[in-house]
């Protein structure tokens, strides 16, 4: 009983005292039927003028410098549809039909709909991740209001996409101390994600001072449609953080739904700004969640001093 009841009052807790709001540019709902119906949708949503979307090629016209794209439905904007885009003289030169692809949809001052910031998807990488997405959705379900993880539970099994597009696993990390935190790209509050990037990379170079060579970092976005790997590993270059140790990911956004239900964070889209609450935690190299803190006003000593102490490298 202890356990189902902290499940219920931590997350509110948590919201209650950690909860800020982060804008974040969201275009009212559209419903376009066809591709001139899009565009039509496109030119009055002047919020913002570019969406994630994946989808598949379906053709590819050179002589209309476009792409025939089938696309998944783009969250709040529009159904999924088959649609055709401009695209860059390089990309056209790449794209063939069936390849599965992520980009931004962006249109210009034609109402022109293009694609920028390509990405092809490999498939196997693809398969693999949704089954990951399958199985942690089962997981979440089957624990159903215990969902949350107290300290001392073992992490969920999960994978998702690096900022280099390679598929991660949890797994990945067995016998190494883990520092996890999630923020989402677009944040602009610097309380808030900013800050809390920011004693990430604090941390990291604190560890690397006194020669720990067991700990990774992992950054789980909040923004999953948004922050794909490109804009992440954007992200973490504008910044000059050394990924050597210190990985982001995203994935399918009920995937990360799952992850943040049972790590106890809450995220409350609404219009024209997401909330949300932070929590750091601190994961043994078995996968035993050993310290958490919530909010973004611990310092680096507060998880360094937990770490494995190693002597300096011999020089």
């Amino acid at each position: 009983m202890k356990n189902y009841y902290r499940s219920l009052l931590t997350p509110l807790a948590l919201l209650l005292t950690a909860m800020a709001a982060c804008t974040r540019q969201e275009n009212k709902p559209a419903s376009p039927t066809t591709p001139a119906a899009a565009a039509d949708s496109v030119a009055v949503t002047a919020e913002s003028k570019s969406h994630a979307l994946t989808g598949e090629v379906i053709a590819v016209t050179p002589e209309r410098s476009a792409v025939l794209v089938h696309h998944e439905e783009i969250p709040g904007y529009m159904p999924a549809m088959t649609m055709e885009f401009i695209v860059t003289p390089a990309d056209l030169a790449r794209l063939k039909e069936g390849q599965r692809l992520r980009a931004r949809l962006t249109y210009d001052e034609k109402n022109e709909l293009h694609l920028e910031d390509i990405e092809l998807i490999d498939t196997v990488k693809e398969r693999e991740v949704k089954a990951a997405a399958a199985t942690l959705r089962q997981d979440t379900a089957m624990r159903g209001k215990g969902a949350y993880r107290e300290i001392g539970e073992t992490v969920p099994q999960f994978s998702l996409y690096n900022q280099d597009g390679e598929v991660v696993s949890i797994n990945r990390f067995r016998g190494r101390v883990i520092v996890m935190n999630f923020i989402y790209t677009r944040c602009p509050i610097a309380t808030m994600c900013p800050a809390s990037t920011l004693r990430m990379m604090a941390l990291q170079h604190a560890a690397k001072a006194k020669g720990i060579t067991d700990l990774e970092l992992v950054s789980i976005t909040l923004d999953p449609v948004y922050d794909t790997p490109s804009v992440l590993k954007n992200y973490a270059d504008v910044r000059g953080i050394d990924s050597a140790n210190f990985t982001f990911l995203t994935g399918p956004e009920n995937a990360v739904r799952d992850l943040l239900h049972q790590f106890g964070v809450i995220v409350e889209p609404g219009e024209n700004f997401l909330k949300h609450t932070l929590s750091t935690l601190l994961i043994d190299g078995q996968g035993k969640i050993i310290h958490r803190v919530d909010g973004t006003t611990w310092k680096p000593d507060d998880f360094l001093r937990r770490l494995p102490a190693h002597p300096p490298a011999a020089k």
